[in-house]
């Protein structure tokens, strides 16, 4: 897993055949926060299957692009939010509540109603499929307690810590069981302490101790800008990232590549290892795995290799297929490259 040289994996998600989704639907908004069941071809009683199916093929095209950690594609969820968060007791389905997302734009999100419980497995099935289906060291995602608060309109606690820690709460009974289930790394993904850092740095650290409390083997937090296809202009730095180093999760994930950030930043994060973005999603021009290399070489100068980790900047879901497939060849080619070199 993260004792191997530079390994390689995915932020979390890959894109979803276009026989599964309707592509016109899921790039005609931004990610949804509550329930898009008009994003899928197939009816209620075919769905289940061709969501399978369809993890598999993501699947396979990770293990032919020989990445080392693999993920399910995130192929079951319309977003990598709404499905575990929509699935929570206490939230409001038929009528949702509306705030300001991160572009300050108004957003449907789930309304709370009553206390925030995880009343059944969300992902518990998903992991163990994956695991049954290949030999390599999975990683399995879910939304962090921060970020599904943030995107919620509060009627019933009244209080931003109770709702996080509420969250955080429900999320770490999912977690305990996925890792059950045989999940080798757990990924929490908290985009929204980059989007709200003054609030992050009073709750944020906690919810996410609290999320991972008693959970054994490696652990992620990935922070990020936004999805490429939603946010073109990103910031060349992040206005919350040294603060992660006092988190108990193993690794932080950043998005690196398309905001050319300077890599002289990880030094402030002398603890952790770092999942280092090192694919611009924001193009679809492939990579060469000379170009992968330069930006991990760049990643050196400040880290040493043992707490590098090869990545995409950030989910691969809105690109086409064959560019996904493509960049992630050049992801390992890149990290392969690099390995030669300091061995």
């Amino acid at each position: 897993m993260f004792d191997q040289l530079i390994p390689t994996t995915l932020v979390g998600s890959y894109p979803q055949p276009a026989w599964l989704v309707d592509k016109d639907v899921l790039l005609g908004s931004g990610p949804p926060r509550v329930r898009m069941r008009e994003v899928w071809r197939p009816e209620d009683a075919l769905l289940e299957e061709a969501q399978d199916d369809a993890t598999l093929v993501a699947l396979h095209d990770q293990e032919r692009a020989d990445i080392d950690i693999v993920t399910d594609g995130e192929i079951r969820r319309e977003s990598y939010f709404n499905h575990f968060a929509n699935a929570l007791g206490g939230i409001d389905l038929d009528e949702p509540g509306i705030v300001p997302g991160r572009s300050g734009k108004p957003t449907l999100v789930p309304r709370v109603i009553g206390p925030i419980q995880r009343i059944r497995p969300v992902q518990v099935r998903d992991v163990a499929f994956l695991r049954a289906h290949t030999d390599r060291p999975i990683k399995v995602t879910i939304p962090g307690a921060f970020t599904m608060a943030k995107m919620a309109k509060d009627e019933y606690y009244g209080d931003l810590e109770a709702l996080i820690m509420a969250y955080a709460a429900a999320l770490n009974q999912e977690v305990r069981e996925m890792k059950d289930a045989g999940a080798d790394v757990i990924q929490i993904d908290e985009p929204h302490m980059q989007a709200h850092p003054i609030e992050a740095g009073r709750f944020g650290i906690a919810a996410i101790d609290k999320a991972l409390d008693g959970i054994a083997g490696p652990t992620v937090v990935h922070v990020c800008f936004g999805y490429a296809y939603v946010v073109q202009e990103k910031p060349s730095g992040y206005s919350f990232l040294p603060e992660f180093d006092a988190c108990c999760a193993s690794a932080i994930s950043i998005e690196a590549a398309q905001p050319k950030l300077d890599p002289v930043i990880l030094e402030r994060l002398p603890s952790k290892k770092i999942l280092f973005g090192a694919l611009d999603l924001g193009t679809e021009a492939v990579e060469t795995a000379e170009i992968v290399a330069q930006r991990l070489r760049g990643a050196l100068r400040h880290i040493p290799a043992d707490r590098l980790i090869a990545a995409p900047d950030c989910g691969m879901k809105y690109l086409p297929r064959d560019v996904a497939f493509g960049k992630l060849k050049a992801l390992a080619g890149g990290a392969a490259i690099v390995r030669r070199e300091i061995r």
